[in-house]
């Protein structure tokens, strides 16, 4: 009776994927947007602690060498802490599923210490290092959770839309990250418990974002149950599931790897830097400088989901790589911006720039929209996680590298050099994505949920 109310239960399980599958996206779309309340809160703290931290240990360093090794601990800790603790995740089983209790405990905590980054710079050079370390181990750590939540969720066919969807919610927290509550650190006032509220209000907010993302994602998000045989099948020690995705016959998830390093070597060379080439050559304000990296963040939001469905007509493999050559033609435009828009207007000179970091942003995120979503539909149900990491074990990496290369450029070359390094970097990621055969939605148009 055991055996046989379990074949029960696995053929209603699959008729009603079936049922899905017939209606396309459109039942996921509610549950993926509750799921990017995740994503909205990396995207909400991220440019915040790009644009201001530099700023806070600048108070206390005057070697900006030392003040860019400082912002390289979050890429170095999320190199080790996103691919472990997301296969930790991958063998957690507890009542409220596998990614969920890293979430409960570990994005609070984030919360409570991005609040306290403004506090801790007022007080010492000690305490500001200190809560940096602590805001980056437990952000980084829940990172992959939050990214794996995505997956175990919906069906591989439709993770293309799934990550339009969840990428539009980075976006739009961008948004209000850097058009929003980055204005607020110019509001000089005194409020009950945050104390005075210039050069901080912006942290403590942004936190009071995170918990309630937290709240919204414990109330409606409900992992997926595994299926039994494959919850019995995944014994592979991690280390040994790590060296497997690079021993596989097929290389497609290697190349995909190799590939996305690539491009975000060539992005994070060029965007930490957008700002303090908007001041020094654009001549703007520093308030007006981060509008630039805020073009990409409204590309983001607009275009995250079309390119989804974009993909899921044409492909996902030439999707990507055609925005990398259109990437890489926007960025010799951009180098060689400086020269022929010299007769023009200081506003058209800047408004053409913002234009093409809007444009940028439209294909980089056709991109990062794609990219995870073949990474995903090569894995098995006990190894999302495992992919998941290795994708943000590469791109940090790549955060790591990119800004001592691009550094270097700089010193050498000027701004401009950099412009051309990320066009380099494009073009050899969309080479590499030329030998990648796998990671198509309709590759398991038949098959049952994962």
């Amino acid at each position: 009776m055991q055996v046989s109310h379990v074949i029960t239960n696995n053929r209603s399980v699959r008729k009603e994927a079936a049922v899905r599958t017939k209606k396309g996206f459109g039942p996921y779309l509610g549950i993926t947007f509750l799921i990017g309340f995740g994503f909205f809160t990396m995207g909400l703290m991220d440019p915040l602690y790009d644009n201001y931290v530099t700023i806070f240990l600048s108070r206390y360093i005057q070697r900006m060498s030392l003040v860019g090794f400082f912002m390289t601990i979050d890429n170095i800790l999320a190199i080790f802490l996103i691919p472990l603790v997301s296969a930790w995740s991958d063998r957690t089983h507890t009542r409220i599923g596998r990614r969920m209790p890293y979430i409960l405990v570990l994005l609070p905590l984030t919360a409570i210490l991005f609040g306290a980054i403004p506090y801790a710079a007022g007080v010492s050079l000690a305490a500001l290092l200190t809560t940096l370390i602590l805001l980056n181990v437990t952000k980084q750590s829940v990172r992959g959770p939050i990214v794996a939540l995505m997956p175990d969720t919906i069906p591989a066919n439709y993770r293309s839309e799934a990550n339009g969807v969840i990428n539009t919610m980075g976006g739009i927290a961008s948004i209000v990250g850097t058009v929003g509550l980055a204005r607020l650190m110019d509001l000089d006032t005194t409020l009950p418990l945050l104390g005075a509220t210039k050069d901080r209000l912006p942290f403590p907010l942004a936190g009071i974002f995170v918990v309630l993302a937290v709240i919204l994602l414990f109330a409606f998000v409900r992992e997926k149950e595994p299926n039994p045989s494959e919850a019995q099948e995944q014994k592979t020690p991690i280390l040994e599931s790590f060296r497997n995705v690079a021993a596989q016959k097929d290389k497609s998830a290697l190349y995909i790897l190799v590939a996305l390093f690539l491009w975000f070597l060539g992005y994070q060379g060029v965007l930490p830097f957008i700002g303090k080439y908007s001041v020094d050559i654009l001549k703007t304000s520093t308030g007006t400088a981060a509008l630039a990296s805020g073009m990409v963040g409204i590309a983001y939001a607009l275009f995250a989901i079309p390119s989804g469905y974009i993909a899921h007509r044409i492909g996902r493999k030439k999707t990507i790589r055609i925005s990398l050559l259109v990437i890489s033609i926007l960025t010799v435009i951009l180098f060689v911006h400086p020269w022929i828009t010299a007769s023009l207007p200081g506003s058209l000179k800047l408004g053409t720039f913002w234009a093409i970091m809007f444009l940028f942003g439209i294909f980089w995120v056709s991109i990062i929209t794609n990219s995870f979503p073949m990474l995903w539909q090569m894995a098995e149900w006990g190894t999302i996680g495992i992919y998941t990491g290795l994708y943000y074990t590469a791109s940090q990496a790549a955060a790591i590298l990119a800004p001592i290369l691009t550094g270097f450029i700089i010193d050498i070359f000027g701004y401009q050099g950099i412009f051309l390094f990320c066009t380099i970097c494009m073009l050899c990621a969309r080479f590499v994505m030329g030998k990648v055969t796998k990671g198509e939605p309709g590759e398991i148009l038949n098959s049952e949920e994962r």
